[in-house]
């Protein structure tokens, strides 16, 4: 699950599927792919605004901060990138410059992209966090909001689609905000620290109204950096490190454990899964909340933090971020349906606000 855009790239434009993701950097899409593809590629040679970056350039020497792409030169002399997103998927390619539309009278200068001749992915990747070359550090984007539409199962095809604003949301008023986190100097170089990402002060858990006992320290980052919270609209599912999640997990099991199908993991990231009816289970679980500091929170119905796998089968849409490999929690897209989500960069904060994301507009 993913909130996909089409967004107009080049001169003269080609629209072009990229996956909005808060949590990453780079943005990417798919050229000239070989194989047969679901989507159209973008094709530069119809652009007249398309170039390369050769490996002089500043993005392709592997000291220039925050830009943690691994790069190297190809037998072009031009920037060749590699990357693995935390779920597998592969991107590669070479770093080019190129426009992009944000609407019809509203078009970016050339921006420092991925061309990516090699991906696992159908899509491309719309790069969202504070990194100094994401699309909303090139672009200058001051605020921006997007709206997940509710799914509720996994094998749902083709996915719906939701709604992506830049500047001001003309719902805004009715949102509640909370301040992103901001890290000293000497945090910003802890070995584990996202300093791009959108972090918030998550300070607890409640399930079926019951607040959990789970420390502060759990949501913080430790002395290594790990433990900080971030959003990530690029992750499906909600991570948790191991000193919320077995405290979920304790309170799942205790509410639910007869409902539980022991010993299998979904996808290799969901372990709280149940057999049997999914409305039963979610009155069982009632609801599932996600406490922020400033009295913000995400609240989810029991039955709506469920997903369905097919075959009987559920699990709650949580999962532990040693499986995931990850060293922080993550709030993913799945845990942000039907809400709009704001991210108002130049004042540092997050705004969250109730909606029917399948008419959000």
């Amino acid at each position: 699950m993913a909130l996909v855009l089409s967004l107009p790239i080049g001169t003269p434009p080609q629209s072009q599927p990229m996956v909005l993701d808060t949590g990453s950097q780079l943005s990417w899409v798919q050229c000239q792919k070989q194989t047969p593809a679901k989507t159209p590629s973008f094709d530069p040679s119809h652009s007249s605004s398309f170039s390369v970056l050769p490996c002089n350039t500043p993005p392709c020497k592997p000291q220039i901060p925050d830009f943690t792409l691994p790069t190297s030169c190809d037998a072009n002399r031009l920037c060749h990138y590699s990357y693995f997103y935390a779920d597998g998927t592969l991107a590669e390619g070479n770093l080019v410059k190129e426009k992009i539309s944000l609407s019809n009278s509203q078009t970016t200068p050339p921006i420092i992209l991925g061309c990516s001749r090699d991906s696992s992915s159908h899509e491309g990747i719309l790069g969202m966090n504070l990194g100094r070359l994401s699309f909303v550090s090139q672009a200058a984007i001051r605020k921006f909001s997007y709206c997940v539409p509710p799914r509720r199962n996994i094998t749902r095809n083709p996915p719906p689609s939701g709604t992506f604003i830049v500047g001001d949301n003309p719902f805004s008023g009715g949102f509640r905000y909370v301040n992103l986190i901001t890290f000293s100097r000497n945090q910003q170089n802890l070995p584990y620290l996202d300093k791009s990402a959108y972090s918030v002060p998550m300070t607890g858990i409640r399930i079926a109204g019951k607040r959990l006992d789970i420390p502060a320290s759990a949501f913080l980052p430790d002395s290594g950096g790990a433990g900080q919270t971030m959003i990530d609209s690029g992750t499906e599912f909600t991570f948790l490190v191991e000193d919320a999640y077995s405290k979920v997990k304790a309170e799942v099991t205790r509410l639910a454990g007869p409902k539980m199908k022991k010993g299998y993991v979904y996808g290799g990231a969901l372990d709280m899964c149940f057999v049997g009816d999914v409305a039963e289970i979610g009155r069982l679980l009632k609801e599932v909340a996600l406490e922020m500091g400033q009295g913000v929170e995400i609240v989810m119905d029991g039955q709506k933090a469920l997903v369905g796998i097919g075959g009987g089968i559920s699990c709650l849409s949580i999962g532990s971020s040693q499986l995931l490999g990850v060293e922080s929690n993550i709030i993913g897209n799945y845990h942000q349906q039907d809400l709009w989500v704001e991210f108002d960069v130049v004042n540092r904060k997050v705004g969250l606000g109730k909606a029917d994301c399948s008419k959000a507009l």
